[in-house]
């Protein structure tokens, strides 16, 4: 018995489909890959940023500090 030309565009079109879903597949396995080591390369980064902000916190305290405790000026240097 041979396919009608619906039945035959209709396997085509299947095949078609299939082939391209099996693209996207294959490209989401790849960005999740690459997405994979942007994080991993971000996670390495936290212990310098870690130390960025530690620094950071130290000195603004030390700029809080002087701020609360100015330096006396000298008034008998006239």
């Amino acid at each position: 018995m041979e396919k009608t030309y619906f039945e035959q565009q209709r396997e085509v079109m299947i095949n078609e489909i299939a082939t391209n879903l099996e693209h996207v597949l294959q490209n989401l396995n790849k960005l999740n890959r690459s997405l994979e080591g942007v994080i991993a390369v971000g996670n390495e980064f936290s212990q310098v940023e870690g130390l960025w902000a530690h620094f950071e916190n130290v000195m603004t305290r030390q700029d809080e500090a002087k701020d609360d405790n100015p330096e006396p000026t000298d008034t008998n240097s006239r």
